[in-house]
């Protein structure tokens, strides 16, 4: 967000990208600093960041610039429970952490969590009345609510929250062989939409709060 906040890349991304980087002239650098009127951020999971050596033979790609790998475990052990999606690992805690680390990084600027949620697979064997007792969604969004109000009294400020998402729809990296949805569609009737328990439940938590 360096762009964005101060007119210019970060010093670490400067110094591993090197001449393939882009700079911003004076007149650039004053157009995009302070150019947003909030950030819109997708949180789903966290990931463990670990170090990688340059490779001398590796061909220099937005891929091999951090140095870094991805993974979900350490030491054998998963961060947290997985969803359907291999890359949605259930760490609640996560969510206060980046909306900390933005406010105390970047000035405190309005945020609106765009999206958040997570899947379960499509199991076609499942008749409506069972799937559409999706427990596990229920749980996923009461742990992130906890820590989102935590990050929020710590002075984060977030103005807004949307569910991923209102309905079951086509996941770009998995088609509909997952749902993500509040609602359930039937995707063999006419596109039917029913209610899933979390969507009852997200309801009920809107009018208590």
């Amino acid at each position: 967000m360096e762009p964005l906040t101060k007119g210019e890349y970060p010093k670490n991304m400067r110094a591993l990208v090197g001449s393939r980087l882009p700079k911003f002239n004076i007149s650039q650098a004053r157009l995009v600093k302070d150019s947003f009127d909030f950030i819109g951020l997708n949180y789903y999971s966290s990931s463990y960041i670990n170090g990688v050596p340059r490779q001398s033979n590796a061909k220099p790609s937005f891929l091999t610039d951090p140095l870094t790998n991805t993974s979900f475990e350490r030491n054998g052990r998963p961060l947290g429970l997985r969803a359907a999606s291999f890359w949605i690992y259930f760490y609640p805690k996560g969510l206060r952490d980046i909306l900390l680390y933005t406010k105390n990084k970047y000035n405190n600027p309005v945020i609106y969590i765009t999206e958040n949620g997570m899947n379960e697979f499509n199991d076609p064997t499942l008749s409506v009345e069972e799937a559409l007792l999706d427990i596990y969604r229920i749980d996923y969004y009461y742990r992130h609510f906890y820590y989102l109000r935590s990050a929020i009294k710590a002075g984060a400020n977030v103005k807004g929250f949307f569910a991923w998402s209102f309905l079951d729809c086509n996941e770009w990296f998995a088609g509909f062989t997952v749902r993500f949805g509040l609602n359930f569609v039937d995707y063999n009737d006419g596109l039917k939409r029913y209610p899933k328990l979390s969507a009852q439940w997200y309801k009920n938590f809107l009018k208590r709060n």
